[in-house]
Parts: structure tokens; sequence; C-alpha cells
């Protein structure tokens, strides 16, 4: 298959899986990043406050919504995420801070390479360093945190192209990230 041909058939399954999700109406005319744009009802979409900070389980590929809901720096915009070392400059998670994660998740101990904290929000699509943003995420069963890394690096290309809006690419990071993960492979 094509490159562009798998390109846009990879944008159309995604923009089904948003328009399942949120109830959408199918359409017509499957045109790729229009149909993506039409389809996904993001203004569903609202990010929780953190309602819970001890007992919180991981469930399969997501965490726990009540003590991992997500969170967003606010006034990122795709303009300042897209530029090249964006990430690196906001990142700032500490060790007692990673800590204190995952004692909410009840990991006393780990082996090195077993979990690492990830966002659940990545901040190449403007999630934040919020603790309602982080959660120790396995690396094994697969998928684990590094399949879930590159549908992140595969959302944020699809952002900075244009392809998806920064608030769809949230949604789909953070709700739906396991199916894009099963669309592309």
């Amino acid at each position: 298959m094509g490159s562009a041909l798998k390109k846009f058939c990879i944008i159309l399954a995604i923009g089904t899986v948003l328009g399942v999700a949120y109830g959408a109406r199918a359409h017509k005319d499957p045109s790729g990043p229009e149909t993506l744009r039409s389809i996904a009802n993001v203004e569903q979409f609202a990010l929780q406050p953190r309602s819970k900070l001890v007992g919180c389980t991981v469930r399969g590929a997501y965490p726990d919504p009540e003590c991992t809901p997500g969170a967003i720096f606010a006034y990122a915009t795709k303009e300042e995420i897209c530029v090249p070392g964006y990430s690196r400059s906001v990142r700032d998670v500490s060790s007692a801070k990673k800590e204190s994660i995952y004692g909410a998740y009840g990991i006393t101990s780990r082996s090195p390479g077993q979990y690492k904290i990830d966002h659940l929000i990545s901040l190449q699509l403007g999630g934040s360093n919020d603790a309602a943003n982080l959660f120790p995420k396995a690396a094994e069963p697969r998928p684990g945190f590094h399949e879930k890394d590159e549908i992140e690096n595969y959302l944020h290309a699809q952002m900075c192209e244009g392809n998806i809006t920064l608030k769809e690419a949230q949604v789909l990071i953070s709700r739906h990230w396991l199916e894009v993960y099963n669309l592309l492979h």
C-alpha cells in the first residue's frame, strides 16, 4: 500500500474511532482530515479534577480516572508545541513527585525499566506536569509505555501537520490511544 493511501486510511480509521466514541453521525465523504474535524465532538471532552490521592489502580492501558484524569497547560498552543525542544523546555517532574505517584498507585518496589511515570496527555500534546496527569505506566504487558510513546509521536506529527487539532490529539491520547495503536498495527 502506498504511503499516501496508508496515511489516508489511518486518518479515516482514527476519525471512525472518534465518531463512534462520541456518537457522531456518519459522513458520506470520507475526505481525510476534514472528516476527523467534523466527526470529533471534542466539546464533550472535559478534564475533571483529581479526586483520589491513594488506592489508585491501573485499568489495562489506562490509569485510574479518579487519580489521573489528565491535565494540560491551558495556554499551550499548537505553534509552541510544534517547535522542536518544546517538551524538554516544559518537563518538570521531580523524583519526589514520581515517588508520590508510585505510592498513590501502591507500587512500593520495581525493577529498572519495569515502569515509568508517564504523562497521560503527553507534553508534546500540551499535557502538564501536574500529578493529575501522571501515572506509572508499565512496559509489559504490551502495548506498554514504549508503544504509547509511539502513538504520542504519531499524534504529535498529525497535529503539527494540521491533520488533527490539538484538542483532538489530547482526546485521542488520553482516552483512545490503545485504539489508535491497534489501528496502526
